[in-house]
């Protein structure tokens, strides 16, 4: 297993592009909040990711990973990698959502963790040097405090609703 304080570090980016959002939301109300899929919606239907993905989240997400890997002493790069495949996997699991019928902000246990935690270290491994129990460990880290902060964020008046 790699160095426990630079996996905490890769733990902290993925906080920060995951929580970046929801932060940039409760600040902003409904400005700047474009949904990606423009509402367009598939044959069925269905909309492709629903509203509460927005261009202006994605893009508070790249940002704020950019700053935190900076502060944290990681490179940029690795922040902006890492924040553009968080959001990916992010974006992916509310596809799954809306094909599984789910409404937006429904709950998924694991889809709302794992796919946003995953895939940037999957795609980063390398680059990061983590082992495969490396990325179990934060995969189920994220998971964790994801869960915690959410009832957390929640009773602070910061998210809508917990997990």
């Amino acid at each position: 297993m790699s160095d426990p304080f630079f996996l905490i570090r890769v733990l902290l980016l993925l906080a920060a592009a995951n929580g970046a959002p929801v932060v940039a939301r409760k600040l902003l109300g409904n400005r700047f909040g474009t949904p990606i899929d423009l509402d367009f919606k598939l044959p069925d239907g269905k909309a492709i990711l629903g509203p509460g993905k927005t261009i202006r989240g994605l893009l508070v997400a790249v940002i704020a990973t950019m700053l935190a890997a900076f502060v944290l002493g990681l490179s940029v790069s690795i922040g902006l990698a890492l924040g553009a495949t968080s959001m990916l996997g992010d974006l992916i699991a509310s596809f799954i959502k809306r094909r599984l019928g789910l409404r937006p902000h429904a709950q998924a246990f694991g889809l709302d963790q794992i796919p946003e935690a995953l895939l940037p270290l999957l795609v980063l491994q390398d680059r990061l040097g983590l082992s495969a129990i490396d990325i179990g460990v934060i995969v189920g880290a994220f998971t964790a405090v994801e869960v915690i902060l959410s009832r957390l964020l929640f009773r602070l008046g910061i998210r809508e609703r917990p997990y």
